[in-house]
C-alpha cells in the first residue's frame, strides 16, 4: 500500500523553527529542555507539525545546506543538560562561560562544545554503563555504510585544518588503500570521538522525536538537493559526481537569470553523475533519505525541480549564465525510491522556474506542492501564491528561511503591495 503521510482533505498547521534557534545557556539551540518545551507549546497551540533546516555537520559558512556529510548529524546540537543527565559531564564542565543572546557566534561556540565533547569522551571510558557501550556499539554497527567514513573524514579535515579536502595528500584525495589504512591507525582515537559524538547526537534526537510522537506533534526535515564539494559524501563517492580527472568538480550547480537576480545564482555544489548513480539503483539516495527518515516523519525536498532538471554552470564560469538545463532522474528515481521506502513521505518545494514537467513529474506521484504567502501580493490575479488560489495537497508558509518574518515583511512592503494585501 502506498504510504501516504497527508490523506485525502487533511488539514494541518505548524511552525518552521530551525533548532539553533532555541533558547539555551550554551550558545546555541539544542537538544535539551527548551526542545522539549517548543513541542509542549506546539501540542497546547494546537499544532501537528514541527520543521527544522537540514541537521547535518556545517561546513564553511555554517550553513544547513552546506553539510560536511549527508548522513551525519551536527555536533553543536548535542545538549550538555542531556549529557550531564547521562553523567558524562559534570555541571561544573558548563560554567563560567557567556554567550550573546540574540545571535549564535559560532567562533566561540564551536571551541567550546568541542571542547565539552573531549571531556565526555574521556568520561564516557571511565565511567558509561556497560549498557551505554553496548548502545554504542550497535550504533556502529548500524551506521557502518556511512559512519566510518565520515569519521575517518572528520578526523583528516582537523589534522589538516580544515583544509579542503582536494589540498590533502594526493593519496588520502584518491583514498588509496595504504594510506587509509594508515590514518585509520593514527587518528583511531579521533575517529572513535567522532563516532562517539554522532552517537549521542542520534541518541538525544531519537528521545526527542518519541516525546514529540506522544504529544502528537510530528516532525519535518529537510533535504538539499545537492550536497557540498568538500564533503565526506563526494570524498567516498566521487563516481557519483560530474567531476574530472583531479576530483574537482565539471559543472556546479546554480539557477539561471531571472526576476530577481540578473545574472542567476552560482551555488558551487558539484553536480550528480545519474547513470552513474542509475546503475546502482540509486544506492546512495536511497541510504540518504533512510538516515534522515529516522529523524523525522517527512521530508522536504529543496529545490524539487532538480529532479526534472538542474541548471548546471560549467566550472569557472563568472556567472550563472553561462549555464544550461541539464535532465534529471525524473519519474524513474520516485518510483524506485517508493519501491525502496514503501511509500514517498516528501513534501516538494517547487519555488523558482516551475515549468509543467515539474508540476507534471509532482502530480505523478501525489506530493504536495509549496506555496509562500509572502510572495502573493504582486498584483497578478492568477499569482499561485495568493491566498484564494490555494490548491489542494500544498504546503503553505507565510515565508521560508530566507524570508523576514511575516512582521518584518508587512512593515517593509512598498505602499502600493500594501494596499493589495489589504485589500485580499
Amino acid at each position: 500500500m502506498r504510504f501516504r503521510p497527508f490523506p485525502a482533505k487533511y488539514r494541518a498547521s505548524g511552525l518552521l523553527l530551525h533548532v539553533t534557534s532555541l533558547p539555551s545557556p550554551y550558545g546555541i539551540g539544542d537538544l535539551g529542555s527548551a526542545a522539549f518545551t517548543w513541542i509542549d507549546r506546539l501540542h497546547e497551540a494546537g499544532q501537528s507539525w514541527w520543521q527544522a533546516l537540514p541537521l547535518g555537520p556545517t561546513g564553511y559558512g555554517n550553513s544547513p545546506y552546506q553539510p560536511l556529510s549527508s548522513f551525519a548529524g551536527n555536533g553543536l546540537l548535542i545538549s550538555p543538560e542531556g549529557l550531564i543527565e547521562d553523567g558524562l559531564l559534570r555541571a561544573a564542565d558548563c560554567e563560567g562561560r557567556s554567550f550573546p543572546t540574540t545571535a549564535v557566534d559560532y567562533d566561540v561556540v564551536i571551541p567550546f562544545k568541542r571542547g565539552l565533547l573531549d571531556g565526555v569522551w574521556a568520561r564516557f571510558k571511565a565511567v558509561a554503563s556497560q549498557e551505554l557501550k553496548n548502545a554504542l556499539e550497535k550504533f556502529c554497527e548500524e551506521q557502518r555504510h556511512w559512519l566510518g567514513d565520515y569519521a575517518l573524514f572528520q578526523a583528516l579535515k582537523n589534522r589538516y585544518n580544515g583544509a579542503y579536502y582536494l589540498e590533502w595528500p594526493s593519496e588520502l584525495v584518491q583514498r588509496k588503500p595504504a594510506a587509509l589504512a594508515q590514518a585509520k591507525h593514527e587518528l583511531a582515537i579521533p575517529i572513535d570521538q567522532v563516532c562517539l559524538a554522532q552517537f549521542l547526537l542520534f541518541r538525544q534526537w531519537a528521545r526527542l522525536k518519541t516525546y514529540a510522537e506522544g504529544r502528537g506533534v510530528r516532525l519535518i526535515g529537510d533535504l538539499p538537493f545537492f550536497v557540498s564539494s568538500d564533503s565526506s559524501d563526494v570524498w567516498v563517492n566521487p563516481e557519483l559526481f560530474l567531476l574530472d580527472g583531479e576530483r574537482r568538480p565539471r559543472f556546479v550547480a546554480g539557477v539561471p537569470p531571472d526576476y530577481f537576480t540578473v545574472h542567476g545564482q552560482l551555488w558551487g555544489n558539484p553536480t550528480y553523475d545519474w547513470d552513474a548513480l542509475r546503475q546502482t539503483g540509486y544506492r546512495w539516495c536511497i541510504e540518504r533519505l533512510r538516515t534522515v527518515l529516522t529523524q523525522v516523519d517527512v521530508i522536504r525536498l529543496d529545490h524539487f525541480r532538480a529532479f526534472s532538471a538542474a541548471w548546471h554552470i560549467p566550472t569557472g564560469a563568472p556567472t550563472a549564465q553561462a549555464g544550461e538545463w541539464v535532465l534529471g532522474p525524473g519519474a524513474e528515481f520516485f518510483r524506485v525510491i517508493e519501491g525502496a521506502l514503501g511509500g514517498l513521505p516528501f513534501i516538494a518545494e517547487d519555488l523558482g522556474l516551475i515549468t509543467p514537467d515539474v508540476r507534471a513529474l509532482r502530480n505523478k506521484f501525489h506530493l504536495p506542492g509549496t506555496r509562500v504567502l509572502q510572495f502573493g501580493f504582486d498584483g497578478a490575479p492568477d499569482n499561485p501564491d495568493l491566498p484564494h488560489n490555494y490548491v489542494a495537497n500544498t504546503a503553505v508558509y507565510t515565508g521560508t528561511h530566507d524570508n523576514p518574518t511575516t512582521r518584518a515583511w508587512y512593515e517593509n512592503l512598498p505602499s502600493e503591495q500594501r494596499k493589495i494585501c489589504q485589500s485580499t
